[in-house]
């Protein structure tokens, strides 16, 4: 009978080796492609979401979930559970884009892109107030909308570059006692890292800082900005344009 033993060739009862081929270690075994990750798209035109979608699958989503409405995209919040993302547009026709970032937000969705039509300052500062990491266009280039994406799932916040300057209109948040302009330098540098996605490890390796120190330095621009919330520090601090 032929034996074959861990990590080594197979012989026939003839005693002849097989092809090369025919032997592969465990590493050169071909896997299925991994999820790297899963999207819910919030829009109520088919062929917006149909191109979204096809957009996120080349960037490596596994999943990507549709909704036409607020009661769709909820069912499916609670029928699935959070998503590594979601984009959704602000024009719905059962409720408000805004309500539902909220929501998601509040049930630990924690990367949500905003892809709509208006520039309009106040729905821009309202999207990130209300807990989202990017504010995107419709009329966006490709480029942007990925760019955007990428950032987000980095754990960074990203504007279009076409609102980016309306966000530096509002600096303070009524009800809080927010004044980024009070941040110092290492303070900025150290925001300006969070929102280009680093962790505190990396922010401390790039800046020459322990990891405890860099915790420190964000404690304190959560004091200052009256959230401990990292999305919200940095969107607080590109609305007074303290960070691009």
């Amino acid at each position: 009978m032929a034996v074959v033993g861990q990590g080594a060739p197979a012989r026939s009862a003839a005693g002849h080796n097989p092809p090369a081929h025919a032997v592969l270690s465990p590493a050169m075994v071909p896997h299925p492609r991994e999820e790297l990750f899963t999207v819910l798209v919030v829009d109520d035109h088919p062929l917006l979401r149909e191109a979204i979608a096809a957009r996120l699958r080349t960037m490596g989503a596994g999943t990507v979930y549709e909704a036409a409405s607020v009661a769709e995209a909820r069912a499916r919040a609670h029928a699935n559970g959070p998503c590594d993302l979601a984009i959704l547009d602000l024009g719905l026709p059962d409720g408000s884009g805004l309500d539902l970032v909220t929501e998601l937000r509040s049930l630990g969705w924690n990367r949500l892109v905003v892809l709509a039509s208006s520039d309009d300052p106040y729905a821009v500062r309202s999207a990130f107030q209300a807990g989202a990491q990017a504010y995107l266009l419709k009329s966006a280039s490709a480029a942007i909308v990925t760019d955007g994406v990428k950032r987000v799932l980095d754990g960074g916040v990203y504007a279009d570059p076409t609102v980016a300057p309306l966000l530096a209109t509002g600096s303070r948040v009524p009800g809080t006692d927010n004044t980024p302009r009070e941040l110092s330098a290492r303070e900025v540098e150290v925001l300006q890292l969070v929102a280009d996605g680093q962790s505190n490890k990396e922010i401390g390796e790039a800046l020459s800082l322990s990891a405890l120190t860099v915790k420190s330095h964000l404690s304190r621009i959560g004091r200052k900005l009256g959230t401990g919330d990292r999305a919200q520090m940095v969107a607080l601090a590109m609305r007074a344009g303290v960070i691009r």
